[in-house]
Formats: C-alpha cells, sequence, structure tokens
C-alpha cells in the first residue's frame, strides 16, 4: 500500500499499542482511519481518499469492487468532498448493504462490462461510476461528474446503456434526469454547475463553449456560454480568479488584463457580459436575477456585430 500501515503490520515490526499512540503524538504518524496509519497529511482530497481506500480494501472482502465516488477518484473524475468521508464498494449481489464509519458497502448487479481493473483495484467502469453516482448525489453534482467523464472520451451512448441494464433502484430516476442535462462541452465542475442552475430556474438553455468573431471574421474570444439571438454572453471565472488553467510561466495579473481587454472588445460588438463565481452558484438568486435582466435587456438591443459558432458537442 502507499505509505498506509495497518496496526497490526505496525505490531508485528515490534511496536507497541503505547509505541503507536506516541508515535501519533509526536507526529511521526498520522491516523487513516482506526487501526491504518501513514507518515503524512495529504491535503488533496482524492489522494487523501485513495489512501482511505487502500487502508479499507486490506480488511473487506475479496469479492468487493470500488464504486461511486471512490471509482471516481480513481478515475481521476472530480467529487464533491462530502462524497469522499467513507470508502465506497459495491458486491455483486442485490441489496445487503451495509454503512460504518469509514465504508459504505453497495449491493447491486454487477455486470462484467461494468467491472474494469486499475492499478491492481478491481473498480467499476467510468460509465457505470457515472450512473451510480447519478443515482446518490444531488442533479448538479452527478451532472457535473457525467460532463468531466465525457470530457474524458465516454460516451453517452456507454452511460445510457449502462442505465439500461442496471435495472430498477433506488435513484434510477434521478439518474435519467442527470443523463439527459450531460453535454461535455463544459469545461469545468463550476460550468456544469451553472447549467443545472439555469435549467431548474426555467431559464434558457445557453450554447456552452461559443466562438466569437469580430465584423473582419477575426477571432474575439472563447465564451463559457452564450445566447446568441439575444446578445448575452455568460461567463464563470472560477478557472482565473483561483488560479486555475494557468501555465508556471503565466503572471495571473497579465492574464486578468487579457480577460479585460477580450471582455472590452466584446461589448464593443454589442454583447452583453454577465460574470459570476463559485459564491454565485452557492446563493444564486442576485445571479440570476442579473442574468434575467441581461436577456430581457438584450431582446430590446441590435444583434452583435461580427459572428459566432460553438464548439461541436462531445460524447
Amino acid at each position: 500500500m502507499d505509505d498506509v500501515r495497518l496496526a497490526r503490520d505496525l505490531v508485528s515490526q515490534g511496536l507497541t499499542k503505547f509505541d503507536i499512540s506516541s508515535e501519533l503524538q509526536r507526529g511521526n504518524l498520522r491516523r487513516v482511519r482506526r487501526g491504518a496509519y501513514t507518515g503524512s497529511d495529504d491535503p488533496d482530497p482524492g489522494r487523501a481518499h485513495r489512501r482511505l481506500l487502500e487502508a479499507t480494501l486490506a480488511e473487506t472482502h475479496p469479492g468487493a469492487v470500488v464504486s461511486h465516488a471512490s471509482a471516481a477518484v480513481l478515475h481521476g473524475l472530480p467529487v464533491p468532498h462530502a462524497a469522499l468521508q467513507r470508502v465506497h464498494l459495491t458486491r455483486d449481489r442485490r441489496g445487503g448493504g451495509q454503512r460504518r464509519t469509514w465504508l459504505q458497502v453497495h449491493g447491486h448487479p454487477l455486470p462484467q462490462p461494468d467491472v474494469w481493473t486499475i492499478d491492481g483495484f478491481r473498480v467499476t467502469s467510468p460509465a457505470r461510476t457515472v450512473v451510480d453516482l447519478a443515482c446518490t448525489l444531488p442533479l448538479v453534482d452527478a451532472v457535473a461528474i457525467g460532463d468531466a467523464a465525457l470530457r474524458q472520451g465516454a460516451e453517452l451512448g456507454e452511460l445510457l446503456a449502462v442505465l439500461g441494464r442496471v435495472g430498477p433502484r433506488r435513484g434510477i430516476a434521478s439518474a435519467r434526469r442527470a443523463l439527459d442535462l450531460l453535454d461535455g462541452r463544459s469545461e469545468s465542475y463550476g460550468e456544469s454547475v451553472s447549467r443545472v442552475l439555469l435549467h431548474q430556474h426555467g431559464l434558457p438553455a445557453p450554447l456552452p463553449q461559443t466562438l466569437v468573431f469580430d465584423q473582419h471574421d477575426v477571432f474575439v474570444g472563447r465564451v463559457d456560454f452564450a445566447w446568441p439571438a439575444l446578445g448575452v454572453i455568460g461567463e464563470f471565472d472560477g478557472r482565473i480568479k483561483y488560479g486555475r488553467d494557468l501555465e508556471p510561466e503565466q503572471d495571473p495579473t497579465e492574464v486578468l488584463w487579457h480577460e479585460k481587454q477580450r471582455e472590452d472588445l466584446l461589448r464593443e460588438l454589442g454583447w452583453l457580459v454577465v460574470r459570476w463565481v463559485w459564491a454565485d452558484l452557492r446563493h444564486p438568486e442576485a445571479w440570476l436575477a442579473r442574468l434575467v435582466r441581461a436577456l430581457e435587456r438584450g431582446r430590446s438591443l441590435p444583434a452583435p456585430a461580427g459572428s459566432w459558432t460553438t464548439v461541436a458537442r462531445s460524447g
């Protein structure tokens, strides 16, 4: 296991329970869970969960398959931190689920196409993982994870095939709703959440990842969302505001300056630009009101100059 040591192994190496307690107090050992330790903390939630997974699998039924949020970690899919508090495993059976402090065991049939092997772990396939999570997580998270799977190369047809063969189970209607909303053109978790919130509040669906050109067919910019018929652009600022997607040599200040210049050009062409950040998604009332005002205003304004096209839909 990757830096994870079980209490029984430490004892077999000559340490007593008192020694283990002393090492914990000195900070030489950190508790992963009861009876499992590591030499250092890992601030990354995904890597920390993998440690918990490794420690837990050593003491579980050999037929168990890593699933749900734990499988998403192994597939490199984004998962809300709240879903990483427990290791999730699935046994090939109907019912018989169990829930403990660090572990949740699900009982569902596992057809062979739904089981992969990654780094020696038996794990649900990306498509099965998305469907499992779509049955159990809120719609915004289910769609964000599904969008990420499409960006990684999963096909919507695969997801629908899994949905068709998992059979009746709790949450299946929620999973169908999530799959109906998937669009791999959303390039981040926050963009996916934005789309779901717009849908839930009855706003017109935007075109994700739209390319905008000026009157001379010169490329001006790629925008997160656009309502071309209304001349409105929407931008989720999670990437720039939090330093994501920047190369090591990029200066965030310079990136923000270029972003401002790009927005000025868009406004000069006649586009209305509405921006929002993560805080707006957590409390969306004010953001949605701003967007509604922009859409209403856009109906009375001339169409923006230039042209636009959207990126081809993936999945």
